[in-house]
């Protein structure tokens, strides 16, 4: 009710417009400071301050009277031939005019030095013109065209660059990662780069701003001119326009890594059911975990699946051993490194049908294996082993091992190295959020890091909530969490409605139903004659309750809509149910690989480009946007998510530079 339904994109983008205008009011302020300061801030200039509705409207009303180190200009004016600029400007006897100046007084010498000098200062007022820089921004915006040259001295080392290495692009169709792209190679000094219109074209528009007909001095004006844009205007304004299309590809690029991301949080987990997760290794062996239904290390050990028969047959004999020990319900094998053989050695095994036997991204886990995180964690085990049990807990639940992870180590981004870092982790923190909240989080089980992310906590309070789970015990009731140290109303206020008890003494604390909201359900159910259990059992009996007779003090239809939803789903998690996926055993390297071939394949990565696939052969493949479909597609995401199951085309196979085009059209 208090935002009239606003989701939370919604939410984030008024937020985002609110921070844009306070920087804009900081920034004003801050100039008419420096104004006063200098007895400068006349009162049409505090209008047009005032006025200002963008920054960059604003640091052009400002800059004529910006401080700036000593300039042409400013010598010029200091040998006082400002009245020479002005008589150019108004075409004027100017000749005359220079001759006026030829002394040791002003230290020139000849008419020829006299006019370079009023054409600096003439230059100087043509690039602080506010109209001028206006309209010029416009074209730049509109005509501009990026190009690119390699850099002839680094050529050999800018292969990867090859694309660019003679590029021309109209800015108003480049795309942003192409932008990204090009920005790199500039930063390494592979390419050399440029976003200007055509010059020709810009001077011929400036002429007409400044001329007055035919007349004498024009020559003296298109030197000034010529010299205002290319000395000035074009580099202050490319700048600009570089930031512009920076900002607008970093947007672009975030929002593609905050999306992939999310899918990846959301992905299906197993559940809470016995997992054996192999860690796969050549040379070193596989490093063998097992694990509970809470992710807890129960056994730990290294086979030999792929070096020998007899290693193999060993490594057969414990993994059925342990199957059986530990009532192992499902296998997680990581996808590096070996991973399709080690795959391939258990699933011929003969393990019972019901067993899941599946290949698990690793991606970032041996980041986690020697972060802070896993040393507090599993203070007495190795790298290897703690890689081993993050693999077996991303296939139960790959929110609550992820989370432990820096995002940007996941490896579904677009140019993240290259994008606004504090851009990033905030978008990517926002992400993590908005999927933990979701979810919901199990009080009794999950991990302080997972915590950290529920609304009002952060990372002393779910450190808190942690050491009393282990000093008290599991937590029955959600008001338990008022008795944590230094967890007061407001955090409880804000935090509650995520945090969920499973099997707990009152079923409404395994739901996303607020406690604050307990005793209007319970009076809903007395109000219809039924108990708790009746209303969360049955359809019919919600259906029934009036919802309007409880609006009131705050409490609206809004509101009252998403109790009785969550009330029909407690403890339902809203990701989707896990389904079993297995590459084609055929295919276990690039050398098996055929043009034509139709493969299953599980996309690891969208871009605005295309999308990235897994095929099983260490190397994902490429799906292109003109692969996506046989209709026009503007944006990969239409089509294709991160983690999806599809199938694929191989339309060919580049074993010398590792590239693999794939088509999703069979």
């Amino acid at each position: 009710e208090m935002t009239g339904s606003l989701d939370e994109e919604a939410v984030t983008s008024i937020r985002d417009s609110l921070e844009s205008y306070k920087e804009l009011e900081k920034r004003k302020e801050a100039i008419r400071s420096s104004l006063e300061k200098r007895e400068l801030l006349s009162r049409e200039l505090q209008q047009q301050i005032a006025a200002a509705s963008t920054l960059t409207l604003l640091e052009d009303i400002y800059l004529p009277y910006k401080p700036k180190r000593r300039t042409r200009a400013m010598i010029a004016r200091e040998k006082g031939v400002e009245p020479l600029a002005q008589c150019i400007l108004l075409n004027g006897p100017y000749l005359k005019e220079a001759a006026r100046f030829i002394s040791a007084e002003h230290e020139i010498s000849t008419i020829d030095e006299a006019l370079a000098l009023a054409r600096d200062i003439i230059a100087e007022i043509i690039s602080e013109n506010m109209d001028v820089r206006g309209y010029l921004r416009n074209i730049f915006q509109r005509q501009a065209i990026v190009s690119s040259h390699v850099v002839e001295k680094n050529k050999a080392e800018a292969e990867k660059f090859r694309d660019y290495f003679d590029w021309q692009e109209p800015v108003g169709k480049i795309a942003g990662h192409r932008i990204l792209a090009l920005f790199r190679g500039e930063h390494l000094k592979f390419l050399r780069l440029s976003i200007r219109p055509n010059p020709e074209t810009v001077l011929e528009l400036l002429q007409k701003f400044f001329y007055r007909g035919k007349q004498q001095s024009n020559s003296e004006l298109d030197l000034a001119l010529a010299d205002a844009y290319s000395r000035l205007i074009a580099p202050s304004l490319e700048n600009e326009l570089r930031k512009e299309l920076k900002d607008k590809a970093d947007a672009e690029a975030i929002e593609v890594f905050s999306s992939n991301l999310k899918e990846l949080l959301l992905a299906p987990p197993l559940g809470q059911k016995r997992v054996m997760a192999l860690d796969p290794g050549f040379r070193t062996g596989a490093k063998l975990v097992c694990l509970d239904e809470q992710g807890t290390l129960l056994h730990r050990e290294t086979i030999y699946p792929t070096q020998g028969e007899k290693q193999k047959e060993q490594a057969a004999k414990t993994i059925k051993e342990l199957v059986n020990t530990y009532n192992i319900e499902a296998v997680a094998v990581g996808n590096g490194t070996a991973g399709r053989e080690t795959e391939s050695f258990v699933r011929t095994l003969g393990l019972a049908a019901s067993m899941y036997i599946t290949l698990v991204n690793e991606d970032g886990a041996s980041i986690y294996s020697a972060s802070e995180v896993a040393r507090k964690e599993f203070p007495n085990e190795d790298i290897t082993v703690r890689g081993a049990i993050s693999i077996g807990r991303r296939l139960q639940d790959p929110l609550a091992e992820l989370v432990k992870i820096d995002p940007k180590s996941i490896g579904v981004g677009q140019y993240q190295h290259d994008v606004n870092q504090s851009a990033l982790k905030k978008s990517l923190e926002e992400t993590i959020i908005y999927c933990v909240n979701r979810v919901g989080v199990e009080m009794n089980s999950a991990s302080a890091e997972l915590l950290s992310y529920v609304a009002g906590l952060g990372e002393t309070l779910a450190a808190a909530i942690v050491d009393y789970r282990q000093q008290k015990g599991v937590f029955t009731k959600r008001c338990d969490l008022l008795k944590v140290k230094r967890l007061g109303a407001k955090a409880f206020e804000q935090c509650a409605g995520f945090l969920r008890i499973r099997n707990g003494a009152d079923p409404l604390d395994n739901t996303g139903v607020h406690p604050e909201r307990y005793g209007l359900i319970h009076a809903m159910a007395k109000d219809h004659g039924m108990t708790l259990d009746d209303l969360l059992a049955s359809d019919s009996a919600r259906q029934k309750i009036q919802l309007r007779k409880y609006c009131g003090d705050g409490l609206g239809m809004e509101t009252l809509t998403d109790i009785i939803e969550e009330l029909g789903r407690p403890g339902r998690d809203p990701r989707e149910k896990f389904v079993q996926f297995q590459f084609d055993d055929t295919v276990h390297s690039m050398e098996d690989l055929r043009e034509g071939m139709i493969l299953p394949a599980i996309i690891t990565n969208v871009t605005k480009f295309g999308a990235f696939a897994d095929i099983g052969v260490k190397q994902d493949g490429l799906i292109h946007i003109s692969q996506m479909a046989k209709r026009f597609i503007k944006d990969p995401a239409e089509v294709v998510k991160v983690r999806e199951q599809v199938k694929v085309r191989v339309v060919e196979v580049d074993p010398v530079r590792k590239r693999i085009a794939l088509s999703l059209i069979l």
